[in-house]
């Protein structure tokens, strides 16, 4: 094996913070966010309180990418201390900004990988980790991302929302739909699996929609990730949106649930949180990269 140098890139979609990624020794391109009409930069010049507090202000948030000038003046940076860069975006499935990296990377001569794993949040964060492992177990960038590609579907994540305001907003759900709902106390769960976000399942409450989240993870460990589940090479991450309290009454419920598998706990990246509101809970559940050595 040669064991090239190899910067590792992804994006604050991964809920992975600037200075987290300092620790890591990995870099993390922040998303850009346009907030009645100003540019703000997630983690940079927009923290996760100040979203949320805009959000709750009624603002109009919409989500951007990152100007290929910037990505490529990144990619040129750490090359010149790297042979190798794998850069990990957000799935191609929910945001351009895979293709366009993609397309960017054409221009580097098979130095720079886009890895296209299908993830987000908290699922993204686990390739970043599961990245830094195989670089140092001595796999090329390519190698990297073809094992990464492999695993990509091997991940699940479900979402339950305490409001149904932007699911209204951005057309997944019809005004009626919402206005019902919100009588009836009608809570979806919705789930990122590979490319889309689909709903899963309608339920009355937040209590019943945990219920079935874990009733959800629980038939996905003894099917689709049964085998990776006894080889003990599952892990979750528990996820929220701007409100901590109940998240961490959730992990515990998590924890309850499935003593014997780990639980990590980060907020939701924004980009995500924007299409949700605020009041969100999620799990993902997913397939750890187990080292070589």
């Amino acid at each position: 094996m040669n064991m090239k140098k190899i910067a590792i890139v992804t994006d604050s979609n991964s809920g992975i913070t600037q200075n987290k990624a300092k620790e890591l020794g990995i870099h993390v391109v922040p998303m850009p966010f346009f907030i009645n009409g100003e540019m703000f930069m997630e983690d940079i010049t927009l923290s996760q309180e100040e979203f949320y507090r805009k959000l709750a202000s009624g603002a109009d948030i919409s989500t951007s990418q990152p100007s290929p000038g910037d990505l490529t003046e990144l990619w040129e940076q750490l090359l010149e201390e790297n042979d190798e860069i794998v850069h990990i975006p957000m799935s191609s499935g929910l945001s351009s900004s895979c293709e366009n990296a993609m397309s960017l990377s054409m221009g580097f001569d098979g130095k720079v990988q886009v890895v296209n794993n299908q993830r987000i949040s908290v699922t993204q964060y686990q390739s970043v980790m599961d990245a830094i492992m195989m670089a140092e177990d001595g796999f090329s960038a390519s190698e990297i991302k073809n094992k990464m590609e492999d695993m990509s579907l091997d991940s699940s994540i479900y979402i339950t929302v305490e409001t149904l305001e932007y699911l209204k907003k951005g057309g997944r759900i019809t005004p009626a739909a919402a206005a019902v709902g919100t009588i009836l106390n009608i809570k979806p769960v919705l789930q990122i699996q590979g490319a889309k976000l689909d709903a899963y399942a309608k339920v009355r409450g937040k209590v019943k929609a945990k219920k079935t989240i874990l009733d959800a993870v629980k038939e996905d460990l003894a099917t689709r990730f049964k085998e990776y589940a006894q080889q003990g090479n599952m892990e979750f991450g528990a996820a929220y949106s701007g409100n901590l309290e109940e998240a961490l009454i959730w992990k515990k419920e998590i924890e309850e649930a499935f003593p014997d598998i780990p639980c990590r706990m980060d907020p939701l990246s924004l980009s995500v949180s924007c299409h949700i509101g605020e009041g969100a809970i999620a799990i993902g559940c997913y397939r750890k990269y187990v080292s070589v050595k």
